[in-house]
């Protein structure tokens, strides 16, 4: 049985500038419903295709198309995934199903050592 594309879940990173401060709280608020929020205007966004254009019409029914800019760009599905710094994601949750500050998709052990035995130094 072959799934249809729009069941695949994608990871988007969806960031926003809105120029108005209600229509920025409105933005924030439905945003929220759909999306992880990871810093004030960025928001990490897993889910299919259909569900990603219902959040972003709803979005575009609230934003000023002539002053606000609201960008949905989409995650590769493999490579290197990191953060520096303490996590904005809830305790458990991680990025990519990975449980460290450098999360990768494959195998990144030997370059963790690497750079581990360089510190030392």
């Amino acid at each position: 049985m072959l799934l249809e594309k729009r069941f695949f879940m994608s990871e988007y990173i969806i960031c926003y500038d809105i120029t108005n401060p209600r229509r920025l709280g409105r933005i924030h608020r439905t945003l929220k419903q759909y999306a992880v929020p990871l810093q004030y205007s960025v928001f990490l966004f897993t889910g299919s295709a259909a569900q990603l254009a219902q959040c972003l019409a709803r979005l575009q029914a609230i934003m000023d198309e002539h002053s606000d800019d609201i960008r949905a760009y989409p995650l590769p599905q493999r490579g290197l995934r990191f953060t520096l710094g303490p996590s904005k994601l809830p305790a458990g949750v991680t990025l990519g199903g990975v449980a460290s500050h450098w999360q990768n998709t494959e195998d990144c052990s030997a370059e963790n050592e690497d750079a581990e035995n360089e510190d030392d130094d």
